[in-house]
């Protein structure tokens, strides 16, 4: 059932990055509710992808992410995604720490948000010059 999950999930978080570079994704103004909502879905998918990987390597026995403060105990469940969305959105704050697999994991998730933002600018202009 994992190695059935985990390819879908993967498949998901392609294809919403992969909107980016349609043409004709984005009409209309450089600053509108529209653009808005679509980067926010973007990020959303992704978020929820990433943080379903983590969840899946988790439920499967390996250890990908560990807390560095062991006083607060939190389930899996939430720390697969708050670790996704500090990871998406910065470099993460140092709480959760990634090991094994989840190294990796993260640099890609990493390079995604770092790059996420510029793409979504490029393409509103690319659309706005024509």
């Amino acid at each position: 059932m994992v190695f059935f999950l985990l390819p879908i999930v993967i498949f998901c978080i392609f294809m919403s990055i992969r909107t980016l570079f349609i043409p004709n994704t984005i009409k209309g103004k450089i600053v509108s509710l529209d653009n808005f909502f679509y980067l926010a879905t973007v990020y959303l998918t992704l978020i929820i992808g990433f943080g379903l990987i983590y969840l899946i390597f988790e439920l499967m026995g390996m250890s990908v992410l560990r807390e560095a403060n062991n006083e607060k105990h939190y389930s899996i469940f939430e720390t697969s995604f708050y670790f996704s969305s500090m990871m998406l959105f910065s470099v993460g704050n140092g709480d959760v720490i990634p090991h094994g697999i989840g190294r990796f994991i993260a640099a890609i998730e990493a390079l995604i948000g770092y790059t996420l933002p510029a793409a979504f600018v490029a393409r509103v202009m690319f659309e706005r010059e024509k």
